[in-house]
Parts: C-alpha cells; structure tokens; sequence
C-alpha cells in the first residue's frame, strides 16, 4: 500500500496535466484530417502556437520563476541561443535543441558557480 501512496502524485500529475491537454491535442488531429498544411487557416495557426511558445521562452528566460532565477542571466540567455543555434543546425530539430539548450544551462551553471 506505501508504493500506491508513493505513485499518487504521479497519478494526479496525469490526470490533471496530462490528459486534459492531450484529449484537445486529439480532437485537433481529428478536426484537422484533410484540411491542407499550407492553407491560411494552417499558417496562421501555426503562427500564433510558435509565438506564444517564443512569449513563454522569453519570460522563463528573462524573469525565470523559482529555482530557475537562482541561474545567472548571461547563462540563461546563452542557453537559449545555443539551442536555437542546435535547432537551426540539426535541421529543425526540436530534439536536438532542447537536449543543446539543456546541456548548456547545466553546463553554464557549473562553470558559473565554479
């Protein structure tokens, strides 16, 4: 019974975070079937998903919440830019510019603090 305890806040986790978000992801691919990529509709969504996601980019880096803020700024920015720099180079890889990103804010970090 410990275990069950232990995995609760798992549990929640995907039944309040996950799968609200997941079943509109869902219902968007079924709405979307045979609409075509390049239509104005499609574009234009597209533009607005990646500005919100450029508006989230620019807050967590510029006024980082939590234990984020305890990174140095120049560290932050970097990070950012060597994953935008990763994700350009890697064609368009989302992969390759989180893992660039992420390697450089951990490596940043300890280099700051060293």
């Amino acid at each position: 019974m410990n275990a069950v305890a232990e995995l609760g806040p798992y549990l929640v986790l995907i039944l309040v975070g996950f799968l609200p978000t997941e079943i509109w992801r869902m219902l968007g691919v079924v709405a979307m079937r045979g609409v075509d990529e390049e239509s104005e509709l499609v574009v234009w969504i597209r533009a607005i998903a990646v500005a919100v996601l450029a508006g989230v980019i620019a807050k967590l880096t510029l006024i980082p919440p939590g234990a984020l803020a305890g990174i140095p700024a120049p560290v932050r920015v970097g990070a950012v830019a060597i994953g935008l720099l990763a994700f350009l180079l890697v064609r368009r890889s989302v992969f390759a510019g989180v893992a660039a990103g992420e390697a450089a804010l951990i490596g940043g970090t300890l280099l700051w603090n060293w």
